[in-house]
């Protein structure tokens, strides 16, 4: 699992059929302190993120095709969870 912010949506006009309906998110990676790593990946949402979101990213193939239940879609990374609280070293995290 990768935390991370939404930035975006990806907008694609010709896609792999397993993206029909469904939305892709630009988002940020974080590290625990809530700090933009530089890094980013492109994921397909499954539970509404929106832009500014921190979120959780299940970064790893089997396990997204699973969720889409697809085990041969072309998908790698999928947020599966919008953070509410971050704690990092007993302290809370200011999410915003």
């Amino acid at each position: 699992m990768k935390l991370g912010r939404v930035s975006g949506t990806v907008v694609s006009t010709i896609n792999h059929p397993i993206y029909d309906g469904r939305r892709l998110l630009m988002c940020d990676l974080l590290d625990s302190a809530g700090v933009d790593t530089g890094g980013y990946l492109i994921c397909v949402d499954v539970v509404g993120a929106g832009p500014g979101e921190t979120v959780l990213i299940l970064d790893e193939g089997t396990g997204a095709r699973q969720i889409v239940g697809d085990p041969n879609g072309p998908i790698r990374a999928v947020v599966v969870g919008i953070v509410d609280e971050l704690i990092s070293d007993g302290e809370a995290v200011d999410l915003d």
